[in-house]
């Protein structure tokens, strides 16, 4: 489950340029160049934790010679005050880095804590959990990482990855068949296409088309059993829409093979983590 690190780099050099466009004027006039010193990085509340070599990488793109040291693995769920990680580099790079490392870690975790929530509320099912597009603009690589990072896995990266008809992508083409063959006979062979459906007319009218997937947007479970028996195994199903943790376990009963939630990327709250010099 390898990052794009050089997409990994960009999200740094955006930050700091952000946070620091003219050095860090509080830290570079109290501390020289030479001087080093040590923190420990903490989990302030339970969770699962995501994100640490991209702190490792903030620090050392401020001091080469920094010497980051992972307590836990990515992925795993620690306690409440739990210390997760030790650094120790140049002074200057420390605290210029210090919030750039937590905001990172703290979203990413955040996002891989909501995400083994709903991979653990639909334990001994059928049913893969994923994420969606709804990805803070810039971070997409690191939300969707960490949504690897609670046990789920990821729909597409991008709008290039699959080919996915919405709702006003079937306004536009003039309804769910005309959408789909158009696509067939445009897009490159094997590509894989998906179909949001309303209701079970369109879920018909997607299978007669020849949809490779049939997503189910916020029908209710009686709607969504009823669809899977429809659709009979010819193709795949994902249930999609205002999928809380209290109703993904109803929704995997259907018989859905994907449940995509997009408040595991849009929504998380953010896992508090803390800095603090030792």
């Amino acid at each position: 489950m390898e990052l794009n690190w050089s997409e990994v780099e960009r999200i740094i050099d955006a930050a700091l340029r952000e946070d620091a466009p003219g050095g860090d004027i509080t830290t570079n006039y109290l501390f020289s160049i030479e001087e080093e010193a040590t923190a420990v990085f903490r989990a302030k509340t339970s969770g699962t934790i995501a994100g640490l070599d991209v702190a490792e990488r903030v620090f050392r793109k401020l001091d080469p010679l920094a010497r980051f040291s992972s307590l836990v693995k990515d992925g795993e769920r620690v306690a409440a005050h739990a210390s997760i990680a030790e650094v120790r580099c140049r002074t200057r790079a420390l605290l210029t880095g210090e919030r750039i490392a937590l905001n990172l870690m703290q979203r990413m975790s955040g996002i891989a804590t909501l995400t083994a929530q709903y991979v653990e509320a639909v334990a001994g099912l059928p049913v893969i959990i994923l994420d969606t597009r709804k990805t803070a603009p810039g971070l997409r690589v690191l939300d969707k990482y960490a949504v690897r990072m609670g046990g789920a896995s990821n729909h597409r990266l991008s709008l290039s990855d699959l080919a996915l008809i919405k709702d006003n992508h079937i306004r536009l083409a003039g309804g769910v068949w005309a959408a789909v063959r158009r696509l067939r006979a445009q897009a490159p062979a094997g590509t894989r296409i998906e179909v949001e459906c309303a209701t079970l007319d369109q879920v018909r009218e997607a299978l007669d088309a020849g949809a490779d997937i049939v997503m189910l947007d916020n029908m209710m479970p009686s709607m969504m059993r009823e669809a899977v028996r429809i659709v009979g195994k010819r193709a795949q199903v994902e249930a999609s829409g205002n999928i809380a943790l209290d109703t993904v376990r109803a929704v995997a009963e259907t018989g859905v093979d994907f449940i995509s939630i997009g408040r595991l990327t849009h929504s998380a709250p953010a896992l508090d983590i803390s800095m603090k010099v030792a």
